[in-house]
């Protein structure tokens, strides 16, 4: 049996939700939804493992585009399993609905550090040059996804993206200083 590798969020472990650090090294920690009522809440969906350390009354969040914050958590609570926040000074419908779309962000150094040698960030994954264990360029790694509890590196390989299951059996190296993984395909992974 393969030894799987794991991945931790952005405040976290276990799920590869976080998304890419963009150019200023930010990392997203979730995305404003829709309204819910009339007195300003919203909902949020969450891309982080601990929205309760993320998201607490107090929290100062900054956002993509910058201009729609900073904001400040009041309240936080749920709504049929749902986050549901209520941002300082965001007082109504129409002013809730204005944040829909609305980025919460934090620093990529605002991240805890990971003691596990074989657990990573996914969005340190994310543009990391793909070579077989020969040295042969496979492409970059475009995204990872968790399927049924599998994670996967997607690699767009002949024009066409390819999932590499991110397993130690076939993902061997990972290298983030040299920004690089190699793999090791077993026979046919690429021919499907």
């Amino acid at each position: 049996m393969s030894a799987a590798r794991g991945f931790a969020s952005t405040s976290s472990t276990s799920t590869a939700a976080d998304a890419v650090a963009d150019a200023s090294g930010d990392i997203t920690i979730g995305r404003i939804g829709p309204a819910r009522g009339v007195r300003g809440d919203v909902f949020v969906e969450p891309w982080t493992d601990d929205p309760d350390v993320r998201f607490a009354p107090g929290s100062v969040l900054r956002t993509e585009p910058s201009e729609a914050g900073p904001l400040t958590v009041d309240v936080a609570s749920s709504a049929g399993g749902k986050l549901v926040i209520r941002f300082s000074g965001v007082a109504d419908r129409p002013s809730a609905e204005a944040l829909r779309g609305v980025r919460l962000v934090i620093a990529e150094s605002e991240r805890p550090p990971l003691d596990d040698p074989d657990e990573y960030y996914a969005s340190d994954l994310v543009g990391l040059d793909a070579f077989r264990t020969d040295g042969a360029p496979l492409g970059s790694v475009r995204d990872v996804v968790d399927i049924a509890g599998a994670y996967y590196l997607v690699l767009a390989i002949d024009a066409r993206e390819r999932l590499v299951p991110f397993v130690a059996s076939i993902v061997p190296t990972v290298d983030l200083d040299a920004r690089r993984v190699v793999i090791d395909p077993p026979p046919g992974l690429f021919e499907l």
